[in-house]
């Protein structure tokens, strides 16, 4: 028995798990699963609210009356804290990488709907906005305001907590379809949805490996990230876990030129699982990681997925991260639809 800290009930749970079967890999008989987790909610949609029901009930258990946050100027992470500061009555100050576009879409859209406050850190000085969002918690203060400071992407020991619990649902899924995975395939890009699988399934003790696709930094980065985080969260909540014995496979090769770009043979993935399977993703994570998981498998023994006869994908969301990007479809001139 897991006990878990306080949590707010936000996410619309249990997600569904389903199988695609319309989708095929040439040469691949691979039972594909998707763990849907683009339907947790409709504004809050995706992995982040997971974490975030964890990491909101702190900000209340400490007093707190506003939440400050960072990420990419299309950060799903960012949107949903904004979306659920809203709902909770919590202020919400958002530190955005890059500068202010033109217009505001997608996600940076939603984020400005819900009256998020917005300062955005040129490229150049993004390396300081842990200091910047340190000297923000002080004028707060000064005030008369507590602000709570949530890391990028919910990524701590705190919303480690999120994707621990998604274990415990996964277990109930499998048991529920008769499943026995091999692999548990998630896209990694601050690295505390793929910390949460991989302490979750020894936990709860799945039969899947967990194979993370990183969109971001490098797997020695997520070796380091992942092992500082399951420490500070084995320290404050009294776990028992060896930090240092974890399998954290992050399978690299498909970050493309670089986060949040991505090349037109993931654009076509997407639009092809659109067309086949009405399962949406998007170009900065779980296209990416699709993608990814789509060519290791194809590599059959060779590959970083072997042996795989059941895999399940997570999908971590990110449906708004495709409208400032569409762009990057390709459809035929004279297409016809049929």
């Amino acid at each position: 028995m897991v006990n878990y800290p306080r949590r707010l009930q936000l996410a619309r749970l249990p997600t569904p798990l389903t199988q695609l079967t319309r989708f095929k890999i040439p040469g691949v008989d691979t039972e594909i699963w998707i763990k849907r987790d683009e339907v947790t909610g409709t504004e809050v949609s995706g992995n982040k609210i997971r974490k975030l029901e964890f990491n909101l009930a702190d900000a209340l258990e400490q007093g707190c009356n506003t939440v400050i946050t960072c990420g990419g100027i299309q950060s799903n992470h960012c949107r949903a804290t904004a979306v659920m500061g809203a709902r909770l009555g919590l202020k919400v100050h958002l530190l955005l990488r890059g500068e202010k576009p033109e217009v505001s879409t997608g996600n940076l859209l939603m984020d400005y709907l819900c009256g998020a406050e917005v300062t955005f850190i040129p490229e150049n000085e993004w390396s300081g906005h842990a200091g910047y969002a340190a000297h923000l918690q002080d004028s707060y203060a000064s005030n008369g305001d507590r602000a709570l400071f949530i890391p990028i992407g919910a990524s701590d020991e705190v919303g480690l907590w999120g994707y621990v619990a998604a274990c415990e649902e996964l277990k109930e899924d499998f048991a529920q379809h008769g499943l026995t995975p091999d692999y548990l395939v998630t896209a990694t890009g601050s690295g505390g949805t793929q910390a949460g699988l991989i302490v979750g399934s020894q936990l709860f003790d799945l039969p899947a490996e967990v194979r993370a696709f990183n969109v971001s930094d490098s797997a020695s980065y997520f070796d380091r990230k992942i092992r500082e985080d399951v420490l500070l969260w084995k320290q404050r909540y009294n776990m028992e876990i060896d930090e240092k014995a974890l399998d954290i496979q992050t399978v690299e090769g498909y970050l493309g030129e670089a986060y949040g770009v991505a090349g037109p043979e993931i654009f076509d993935l997407i639009a092809e699982l659109g067309r086949t399977e009405g399962l949406l993703l998007d170009p900065v994570y779980t296209g990416k990681a699709f993608y990814g998981m789509v060519s290791e498998l194809a590599k059959g023994e060779a590959g970083r997925l072997p042996g795989a006869k059941q895999v399940v994908f997570v999908h971590t969301g990110g449906l708004f991260g495709l409208f400032p990007q569409q762009h990057g479809f390709a459809f035929n001139e004279g297409h016809s639809g049929h």
